[in-house]
């Protein structure tokens, strides 16, 4: 009686726990169920040109979703049969394109089981809904028709391991998915062949950042759909092995953009999933060429090991054991069975448990030693492998810095590299001022002549990967220098002569002045900012003694992640840190960095500051929507340091990049960094009028329009009494060239004998101080409008409505009074405040009435 009732009971709460789970169901499904024509829109079906081919993709509908676009029947459930589904995100571009390959390559190959091959984003999908309530196929109906389904993933790893923001939604909803009591064990598993969902994942990471995130996101996306909800891997033990001359393919597999095998890993891992969609023999003809069709010895070797009773699978048990689906052995009575049916009997590190038990291949191989492990990052052996690849490091000559990609991306726009990891490039404001329109802000703000100017770094590997760098990360990445170094000499000497025949090569450009086209064949000033980070090169103060030995002034960019470095660094002309947030928080999201301790490096970089005799500069980059906000962290980041000199720049735009979530609403007017200026400028009085004596009283200085700079300097270095008008201070923040390479040489002949900033300042002209009429441009150059356009209006009252025309003439109060209205009926929309509006995939767009009348122009 007892025994009947415990059963009644256990039924009673298993139809409570299944109606439950029904009603969950249906609810993630209802709530969202308009997913499929919205944020789920797909694009048109793609259809292959010649006869020969049409046959064959006739019955292939190709589906890409489009979050612009939409279709009459929307997107395809996950989990229908004859269903393949890549599922993707991206951050770089890089998992997007190897997504729409690996698509294109299963359309090309014309799987006749499969009549859906769709390409959605993560962050588009209810994976609650996909995958916990399958509408149209079951396994009583016998709805559909075609191979079982699949679901392929290829996801990059973003900081500390984790999916970017916009994609962290799969993850959430499949541990939401595990753990809830209401979804009854492995909702996947399934007891029909044809609908049993198969997964195959690949990640992307690089170990520059942490060796032991790489991939992550993949590993825990296949971790989670195999070991705990009952799908099964995708790739058979057969497919990609030695038959094909390559190492065996796997349905996990990683790539890491630091080794620079992430292509050929890949491949390899495509290859392996078109053949398990694919089979051998069904269509085995790849760009006219018969791949092998007959047993191959590692098959051969399995039917010898399945005679012998040894089980085939990665792993051995002991005790009575039986074959799952993946054709893993399962001791049902064993404690070490892992979750997707593996038996374990050894203790792997955190790094391998995650692989390690859900492979259903053996890790066998026919000629043994033949494969490295540092081929590929096979993820089952990923532990290994890293260890592997860590004590080989220290016996192996270092590599060079940039691959054979990186160096074609960098050539590609302009870079001229130099032996192994230098470069050097021709700045835009050079060849401006060699035609006479304009100089750079450091022509405003320091009297350098831009068209002397060479632009160039030893290194272009940086610890950082700024959202606002202008360079796309077209770079190498790395907290620390472990590449061949090369010789400063060289490295300075090329740097000249490429710089040179740079200059040579603009002659022909029209409006060149040859007197400045000549005087340009001698480099006076290097900015050693182009790209990366110039302070990691170890030798990089015999790399600045030998630009000292030419007389050719240094202004060195850091982004103040080498303290060390900084505190250890000769006198040159000027040290920049760049202060790009002000906070942790704003730190990690602008500036990305590879380093966990980011921020506490950034200060103690500014706290060095402090101790260095030459002049110093905090230099603020100013993205809106951004790191706009909290000037007064700012402020209290730049006392640390007691900086000389603060730069204040607007962020400028270069157009869309996959590496970068900017746009142009990003880059403020030279009104707003101006105003942003004298709020910093307020916040550091406060700080000194709160009770630090110690700290320096600074105020504006200059500005440069064209450039949206402002420069804020110490009173105490820069500032002495007009003559003409000893109330007004003259301001001297040019430097005297000549005389810095006369202390210089005097400080690396005698290193006892020390020099300040003071001994080498030069008069400010009265066009750069901050508040001219000339606005920092120099009026010996003529500026120069593209396509004759003009701006329509030229001056602005402190509401943004127009006050001047295009001629500079003021307008009618009725014209401003028309203009005052519209502005209103803007603001109705948009909002009296600036407002800013995530999009997906992490972009900020800025929207703002009071800039509604900036930028218009006329042509005249």
């Amino acid at each position: 009686g007892n025994k009947v009732s415990s059963l009644s009971s256990l039924a009673v709460a298993s139809v409570g726990a299944a109606t439950l789970a029904v009603s969950l169901w249906m609810y993630h499904h209802n709530s969202n169920k308009n997913h499929k024509s919205d944020g789920l829109a797909s694009g048109d079906s793609e259809v292959d040109g010649g006869d020969a081919q049409k046959s064959k993709k006739d019955d292939m509908l190709h589906r890409e979703i489009d979050i612009d676009g939409s279709t009459a029947d929307g997107l395809g459930r996950i989990l229908s049969k004859g269903t393949i589904t890549i599922a993707y995100c991206s951050t770089t571009g890089t998992c997007e394109g190897f997504a729409k390959k690996l698509h294109k390559e299963i359309l090309d190959r014309s799987a006749r089981n499969y009549k859906l091959v769709q390409l959605i984003q993560v962050s588009e999908v209810d994976w609650w809904d996909e995958l916990l309530n399958n509408e149209g196929d079951s396994a009583d109906d016998g709805g559909g028709s075609g191979g079982p389904p699949v679901l392929l993933f290829i996801l990059p790893t973003w900081t500390d391991g984790t999916l970017p923001p916009n994609s962290q939604n799969l993850l959430q909803s499949l541990s939401e998915i595990s753990t809830d009591w209401r979804v009854a064990p492995e909702p996947l598993r399934s007891s029909s062949p044809e609908l049993q969902l198969k997964v195959g994942a690949f990640g992307m990471g690089s170990s520059a950042y942490d060796s032991h995130t790489v991939g992550k996101p993949a590993k825990e996306v296949f971790s989670c759909l195999v070991g705990k909800l009952g799908a099964r891997p995708l790739v058979s033990k057969n497919v990609g092995g030695k038959r094909e001359g390559k190492a065996k393919s796997k349905s996990l597999m990683v790539g890491d953009s630091e080794v620079g095998d992430s292509e050929v890993v890949f491949e390899k891992w495509m290859n392996g999933i078109v053949n398990s969609v694919i089979p051998v023999g069904q269509n085995n003809v790849i760009d006219g060429k018969k791949k092998p069709n007959g047993n191959s010895k590692k098959q051969q070797h399995v039917e010898e090991k399945k005679k012998k009773g040894e089980e085939d699978c990665a792993c051995k048990s002991s005790g009575d054991t039986s074959k799952n689906e993946a054709g893993c052995c399962s001791n049902q009575n064993s404690e070490d069975n892992n979750e997707a049916g593996c038996c374990s009997n050894e203790k792997s590190d955190e790094n391998d448990s995650m692989t390690d038990s859900l492979s259903e291949e053996e890790d066998y191989d026919d000629d043994d030693d033949d494969d490295s492990e540092g081929d590929v990052l096979d993820v089952e052996d990923m532990g290994n492998v890293i260890k592997s690849q860590s004590s080989s490091k220290k016996s192996r000559e270092p590599k060079e810095m940039v691959t054979p990609k990186q160096a074609k991306a960098l050539k590609k726009e302009g870079y001229k590299l130099i032996g192994t990891h230098s470069a050097v490039k021709l700045c835009r404001w050079t060849k401006h001022q060699l035609r006479g329109r304009g100089g750079c802000y450091k022509h405003t703000h320091y009297g350098i002549t831009s068209y002397q100017c060479m632009e160039a770094t030893p290194s272009l590997a940086c610890a950082n990967k700024c959202v606002f760098c202008w360079r796309h990360h077209k770079n190498p990445v790395g907290r620390e220098w472990r590449w061949k170094t090369d010789d400063p000499k060289m490295i300075v000497e090329e740097a000249v002569n490429m710089h040179v025949d740079m200059i040579k090569e603009t002659r022909g450009i029209p409006g060149i002045q040859m007197d400045r086209w000549a005087e340009a064949h001698k480099v006076r000033h290097c900015a050693l900012s182009l790209v990366g980070e110039p302070i990691m090169y170890p030798r990089i103060n015999e790399l600045l003694h030998e630009l000292h030995e030419r007389k050719i002034s240094t202004f060195l960019v850091t982004n103040g992640q080498h303290p060390q470095a900084i505190n250890d660094l000769i006198p040159i002309t000027q040290l920049y840190v760049s202060v790009d947030a002000s906070t942790p928080e704003s730190l990690e999201a602008v500036d990305r960095p590879l380093f966990k301790d980011a921020w506490d490096r950034l200060k103690t970089s500014l706290s060095c500051l402090k101790n260095k005799g030459q002049r110093t500069v905090a230099r603020l980059t100013v993205v809106k929507g951004w790191n706009s906000d909290e000037i007064g962290g700012y402020a209290r980041l730049i006392a640390l340091g007691h900086c000389s000199l603060v730069e204040v720049k607007g962020v400028t735009f270069c157009g869309k990049s996959d590496a970068s979530n900017l746009n142009m609403s990003n880059s403020p007017w030279h009104h707003e960094v101006l105003q942003f200026t004298k709020l910093l400028l307020k916040e550091l009085n406060a700080i000194r009028e709160g009770g630090d004596d110690l700290m320096p009283e600074y105020d504006l200085a200059c500005e440069h329009k064209h450039s949206c700079s402002v420069l804020l300097a110490r009173v105490d270095q820069f500032a002495v009494p007009d003559e003409n008008d000893p109330t007004k201070r003259k301001w001297r923040t040019w430097i005297d060239y000549d005389k810095f390479q006369e202390l210089a040489a005097k400080h690396a002949a005698d290193p006892t004998f020390t020099f300040g900033v003071e001994d080498y300042v030069a008069d400010t002209p009265s066009w750069a101080v901050a508040g001219a009429d000339e606005e920092g441009f120099d009026p010996t150059d003529n500026r120069h409008r593209k396509k004759k356009k003009h701006p329509k209006y030229t001056k602005f009252d402190d509401d943004g409505i127009p006050t001047h025309d295009t001629f500079n003439e003021p307008l009618e109060e009725e014209e401003m009074l028309k203009l005052r209205n519209l502005m209103k009926e803007k603001k109705k929309i948009v909002g009296e405040a600036t407002t800013v509006t995530e999009l997906q995939g992490g972009e900020r767009v800025i929207d703002d009435a009071s800039l509604m009348f900036r930028g218009l122009t006329v042509s005249r």
